[in-house]
């Protein structure tokens, strides 16, 4: 271990005398308070494809994230710019590549700050074996939303509704693949669920299998569910009330991240983001495209618990 210890710091020496001679073009800019006031505008980073938290409509960028970035960016008196993230494979990949050090391939492309990052106090600071923080290189804050699991199924399948997940051992339910309504019905119960559990590339191919009498259900975050259920015109579809049991978190807050060296932006933005949760204008929102809010945790003891 202290041989490999040393060998990392002769490499990460000889990167450091390197880096002396690189180009700029090769670091990720530092976008501080006063260059992102001075240049006029702020790069917000939000998920590619993902409504109705972000998306492209008319080929114009929309959802809730894109609003409420826009509406940061107003207050700041700069200009919106959506930085369009795709997803790899870890979410602390994402705040590598788009916060903190930029991908190695566009290390200047960057956003100043990133929406849609779980504000959860464990994983901040969650550590590596060695003891290193995993997410050194930002700073996640300001909670904004309360989000959920949910389940949707259809009537004329179901006649008795979601009491219990339970009734997934004899009916089919959609998930995307790989997320954690995936694992969790593969697995709880000791795996009765697994064969019914059918797998879909996201939430909206799981949906379409539901119209299209593929499976019973689908499950999915809520705002996703709302948002395609009210695509149906129809309107044959409900919304179960269960919990689920075994899931150690059923509600968390969401939040946003900006790279540790930019702190006097995430107080700028912190302001602004607090304000509009507290005089309903994230709420309003979420109405405009139809979904239900949820006040984050973080907020029950000052504003009173909203439920949901």
């Amino acid at each position: 271990m202290v041989w490999a210890r040393i060998a990392i710091a002769v490499v990460v020496c000889g990167m450091a005398l390197v880096a002396r001679a690189e180009s700029p073009i090769a670091q990720a800019p530092e976008r501080t308070y006063d260059k992102v006031i001075e240049s006029g505008y702020l790069r917000v980073g939000v998920y590619e494809n993902f409504p109705p938290y972000s998306y492209r409509q008319d080929g114009e960028p929309a959802g809730v994230d894109v609003d409420l970035g826009r509406r940061i960016a107003e207050a700041l008196g700069i200009e919106f710019q959506v930085h369009w993230i795709i997803p790899d494979e870890t979410l602390e990949d994402d705040l590598r590549n788009n916060v903190w050090k930029g991908h190695y391939l566009a290390k200047r492309r960057i956003a100043d700050v990133m929406l849609r990052v779980p504000y959860d106090t464990d994983y901040a600071y969650m550590t590596e074996s060695t003891g290193e923080m995993v997410n050194e290189g930002v700073v996640m804050f300001g909670p904004y939303q309360k989000e959920t699991w949910q389940i949707a199924y259809d009537p004329d399948d179901l006649e008795g509704g979601v009491p219990t997940v339970a009734v997934f051992q004899y009916n089919p339910i959609g998930v995307e693949i790989d997320s954690l309504p995936d694992f969790y019905l593969t697995s709880a119960f000791g795996g009765r669920m697994r064969d019914q559990t059918q797998h879909y590339r996201n939430v909206g191919a799981a949906f379409d299998a539901m119209v299209a009498e593929e499976v019973t259900a689908i499950m999915g975050m809520r705002a996703e569910v709302d948002f395609l259920l009210a695509t149906d015109p129809d309107h044959r579809f409900a919304l179960a009330e269960n919990g689920f049991p075994g899931i150690a978190r059923q509600q968390w807050d969401i939040g946003m991240a900006v790279r540790h060296t930019h702190r006097q932006l995430k107080y700028a933005i912190e302001a602004i983001v607090d304000r509009m949760v507290r005089n309903g204008e994230i709420a309003a929102i979420y109405e405009r495209y139809g979904l239900r809010y949820s006040q984050p945790a973080y907020y029950d003891a000052i504003l009173g618990d909203s439920g949901g």
